[in-house]
């Protein structure tokens, strides 16, 4: 009798679980981008208007989140049309060949409050590379109109665009290797 109760304290232990929080970015309030500088004088910015982000959680503090990200290159916008377009072809991010770009957390690490170390997987022009960004969990609300909770993150990094085989001719003195990573992202919850 009393094994009979320790298989079954064991086996309800075993299959409690906390229910997953789902949240996906709302794209009105959320912008993923990023800036290089030109000529070792001037930042030059874009952003990618096509994407997808979410995050799926079960602690309340987000210390065990994973964050997935997809976004469509050909949605490149750096404010310029002939500039855009020679980003997307084979000298740059070759959209036509590799349309999209992930990323998929490996690791959601409290650093502080509401400061965290996101690592993870970054696949770009073919090529998967670990990354860290820094993340800042900015607030949280209830939308007043549709009653659903809201997370907002601000989300920094850097990576070289070399490592990534992007524009592996250009000289760093035109264009820097280093390539800021930018996010503000609303979430809303599912």
């Amino acid at each position: 009798m009393f094994k009979s109760i320790t298989v079954l304290v064991a086996v309800a232990l075993l299959s409690f679980t906390l229910p997953n929080s789902s949240w996906k970015s709302d794209a009105v309030h959320s912008r993923f981008g990023f800036s290089v500088t030109h000529m070792g004088i001037a930042s030059a910015n874009g952003q990618f208007k096509d994407y997808t982000i979410s995050i799926t959680n079960t602690a309340a503090d987000f210390s065990d989140a994973v964050v997935e990200l997809n976004a469509k290159v050909a949605s490149i916008d750096t404010y310029n049309e002939m500039r855009n377009e020679h980003l997307k072809g084979a000298d740059f991010f070759d959209a036509a060949k590799y349309p999209e770009l992930t990323f998929k957390s490996t690791s959601f690490k409290k650093v502080k409050d509401k400061t965290f170390k996101v690592t993870g997987d970054l696949t770009l022009h073919g090529v998967t590379k670990k990354i860290e960004l820094n993340a800042v969990l900015v607030g949280t609300a209830v939308n007043p109109q549709s009653k659903k909770e809201l997370v907002g993150f601000k989300v920094t990094g850097t990576i070289k665009r070399t490592d990534f085989g992007i524009a592996t001719g250009m000289p760093v003195a035109m264009l820097a290797d280093e390539v800021a990573i930018t996010g503000d992202f609303e979430f809303v919850k599912d």
